[in-house]
This record gives structure tokens, sequence and C-alpha cells, in this order.
């Protein structure tokens, strides 16, 4: 049995993260185990989204996080890392400057990476441990800056975009109706097809969606329970959220928008159900470091 550990570092709209992971070869079989997740909540895509550039103390919070990471890296043994860069350092025009400055103050090195590899990095996770693949999915992952969709046909990756809808981005009213028309009519034109097709949903909001219904692992989110969540959170103001539901801060605006979104997508799609399989980009990053060993 071979042990190695690796580390994804995903700095997204709403949050930086960074997932240590060990992996485990045995035979032919190779088994990935979530060790720790770190997350820190800057939220870089205001600062893209609203004003065009990262400001100059979110620079400093991302930097101290990176010097933060590296430690943590080394305390836990990891033997290789990837860096990702998503939407808000996409869009923001000092964006490359950050990615230098981070690399020279912390020794990460960062890259920004485009929507059509992000989508498919995050199709290629380990969805279909708990899920069947014999079924068709539009797969959704909705981030801060951005939401990408693929559709999978047993398990294989046949069609992908990446639309600059996120709820960030919604909070700050940065979607415009050509952006929504754009993405319902992709939706439609690739599932119109399929005679039954399921959703999967992954991210942050999804995961606290699924976790807020009380349903068990494996198991889907109906849109009737999605659209009742939808109407409970509707009925209260962000403070509300916090208190009642114990929602954090950082989650308690963006949850709403992405609901909203997914029900959406429930619509174009003509699906019943979204199934969480509670992975992301960064699982989808630890595979890739694999692959490329």
């Amino acid at each position: 049995m071979k042990i190695r550990k690796y580390a994804a570092i995903d700095i997204g709209s709403n949050a930086v993260r960074m997932l240590v992971a060990n992996v485990i070869d045995h035979g032919k079989k190779t088994v990935y185990l979530k060790n720790a997740l770190v997350r820190v909540p800057i939220r870089l895509g205001e600062d893209a989204f609203v004003n065009g550039k990262i400001s100059d103390s979110n620079i400093k919070r991302v930097v101290k996080s990176m010097k933060s990471f590296k430690l943590l890296m080394q305390v836990h043994g990891v033997k290789d890392y990837l860096a990702f860069a998503t939407s808000a350092l996409r869009d923001a025009k000092n964006g490359a400057k950050v990615v230098e400055k981070v690399l020279n103050k912390s020794g990460i090195k960062i890259e920004i990476i485009d929507g059509k590899k992000e989508a498919k990095i995050i199709s290629n996770t380990n969805v279909f441990d708990t899920i069947s693949k014999e079924k068709t999915f539009l797969y959704i992952d909705v981030g801060g800056g951005s939401t990408e969709f693929s559709v999978l046909i047993k398990g294989k990756r046949v069609h992908s975009k990446s639309f600059k809808i996120g709820t960030v981005r919604l909070l700050n009213n940065k979607v415009g109706e050509e952006t929504w028309q754009a993405a319902e009519t992709w939706v439609k034109t690739h599932t119109h097809a399929h005679d039954k097709i399921y959703l999967l949903g992954t991210g942050g909001n999804i995961n606290k969606l699924h976790k807020m219904a009380g349903i068990k692992e494996g198991r889907p989110l109906s849109y009737l329970t999605l659209s009742a969540l939808n109407n409970q959170l509707s009925a209260l103001t962000y403070e509300e959220r916090i208190i009642k539901l114990g929602l954090n801060p950082d989650r308690s605006d963006v949850i709403l928008p992405a609901s909203k979104l997914f029900i959406k997508t429930l619509h174009w799609s003509g699906a019943k159900v979204i199934y969480v399989p509670k992975v992301g980009l960064s699982d989808g990053m630890i595979r890739e470091l694999c692959k490329n060993k």
C-alpha cells in the first residue's frame, strides 16, 4: 500500500480554501480520503465584480492565507499541491499582479484558470462513488463568480460550459439578462434530447441546503423540498438567517441567490431532483495532481 498526501488550493470569489487529501494506492485501486479542509472567507468577487480589481486589504489577506497554507502543508507533509484561481482573479484587472505578489511573498504559485478548464476539472471528480453513473446528469457547480455546467452520460462529460453567473455577482446585480438567456438556452439545448435527466449539484451552498433539508447522504434533494427551503430563506432577513438558522455571515447572503439558480436550472432542464455528492473543484484538483504523476 502506497500513501501520498496532496493539497488543493482554490482561490474562489466567495472564499479561499485548501483541501489536504490522502491518496492511497492499494493494488489496482486508488482511494482518495479528505484529511483536512481550511476555509477563509475572503470575498474577492466583491472587489473584482464591483470595482474591477482586488483591493490592497484583500491582497494582504490572500498573501497571509497562502503563507499559512504553506506552513500547514509542511506540517501535514504534503508531497505536492495545485493552486487555482477562478472567476474573481480572472476578471480582476490586477489579477496577474496578485498572483505575482503571492509568489514573491509566500512561494505559492497560483494559476488563473479559465471557465472551460474549471468545468472540466469539476466534472472529473469522484461524484460516482455514491451515485449511479447509469443516469444522465446535468452537473452544475455554483460559485461566487461563475457557474459551470456539464452534461454527463454514463459518467463521461460530453458537453460543458461556464457562465458568469455566480452568487457574489448576483448579490451585486452584475448579471445581465443576456447572460441569463444564454445559460437558459445552453441548458435547454443540451438537455432536451434526454427523456430523463437529473441534476448533480456542487458548491458550498447546495451542500448547506442539502444538510438543512435533513436528507441522508446519497439521497437527492427534490424540487419541492428546495422550493420550500427557498421560501423559508426568503422570508427571513440576513440577520435572521444567521441567528435562527445558524448560517455563517458569509453564507447567509449568498445561499439565497444560489437556491434560486438551482431552481431555475431545474425548470430549464426538466429535472425533478438534485443529487449532492459533496465534491467540488478541490477534489478534482487532487485527481489532476495524481494524473500528472
